[in-house]
């Protein structure tokens, strides 16, 4: 970057630590890899204060800190970095998200599919940035029965009803534990949650840490991650990168990471097909070690230095002369 001082970078998320999800992960990793060349800035909403480049993540939910940037400073660079919710719900709906998509000069999506919904009109603006996890040494499995990890909070878009659903309808003698780690977000599915626990191979463990839940899924054989919607799910990344396999749903966001041709897809909310392969998984260890195979051969895709370099290089091309904004 050829600049007399370091520039200034402010990246705006509608959440805070407290929220312990993916945006604000995402948000306070890039902060930590952009604090090395540049005066960074971490807020909940634009403060108003100058700076060289503004990065807002969610379309939607910053589309005020958006707007109200693009309209002080209509030369300086806006990167928006579209979450699930952006993609694969509110640009359908939210006339503030698509007003977003206009004024941004750059676009983020965090799968590699993610482009393909965006209006073709603002495709050329957008950059794939898969998201990273430290990479972890490969743990002992438990044996003689199949551990499954679920990592999400509590909340629709997470679709806990899935698990609960298959859970009933595997066979009462097939060993398999299930550890579901997640705040309860909504007082239905908490209810939910608690109701499953009547079945001994489920445990609901609540919030835990990241560090914590990432164990959890590092001692598992599976990750099942049967969300509804996602931008680029974290919880995939952090089993692709632990050497845990993944059986997921066929969104975007998880065959964005995964590859399309991934044998672990099931149709969104198709219990059926996501007992199909529990079953498959309990039954053939060797189905279980070719999706960890495939795994491993993805997770470069997702290591620090790629996601770093990555965002480096959008930085450094966004703060180009060349590159100042003409909306």
């Amino acid at each position: 970057m050829k600049h007399a001082s370091r520039p200034r970078v402010t990246i705006v998320t509608p959440y805070n630590a407290a929220a312990n999800n993916g945006n604000w992960h995402t948000a306070a990793r890039w902060a930590m890899c952009l604090s090395r060349r540049c005066r960074v800035s971490l807020e909940q909403s634009w403060s108003g204060a100058s700076c060289d480049l503004l990065i807002a993540l969610h379309a939607r939910r910053s589309a005020d800190s958006i707007c109200r940037f693009a309209a002080a400073h209509p030369a300086s660079p806006l990167v928006v970095v579209l979450t699930g919710t952006d993609l694969y719900r509110d640009l359908a709906i939210s006339e503030e998200a698509r007003q977003s998509l206009e004024l941004a000069t750059r676009l983020v999506v965090l799968n590699e599919l993610g482009p393909r919904r965006l209006p073709p009109h603002v495709r050329g603006k957008a950059e794939v940035i898969l998201q990273s996890a430290q990479p972890l040494p490969a743990a002992r499995k438990p044996a003689g029965q199949l551990d499954i990890a679920v990592v999400g909070h509590l909340r629709e878009e997470k679709n806990p009803r899935l698990v609960w659903a298959l859970l009933r309808r595997l066979p009462a003698d097939l060993p398999v534990r299930i550890r579901h780690v997640g705040e309860a977000l909504d007082p239905e599915l908490e209810a939910g949650a608690r109701a499953a626990t009547r079945d001994l191979r489920y445990q609901w463990l609540g919030g835990l840490s990241r560090a914590r839940a990432r164990e959890v899924i590092r001692r598992s054989h599976l990750l099942l991650h049967p969300s509804s919607m996602e931008g680029g799910a974290q919880a995939v990344i952090e089993a692709v990168t632990s050497h845990t396999a993944v059986l997921a749903s066929g969104i975007d966001g998880n065959a964005g990471l995964l590859g399309e041709d991934y044998e672990g897809l099931f149709t969104e909310n198709d219990v059926d097909a996501a007992c199909a392969l529990v079953l498959r998984a309990a039954r053939q260890p060797g189905f279980v070690e070719s999706l960890r195979r495939r795994c491993e051969r993805r997770a470069p895709l997702f290591g620090p230095a790629r996601e770093s370099a990555t965002l480096l290089r959008l930085v450094d091309n966004c703060l180009l002369p060349s590159e100042r904004a003409i909306r």
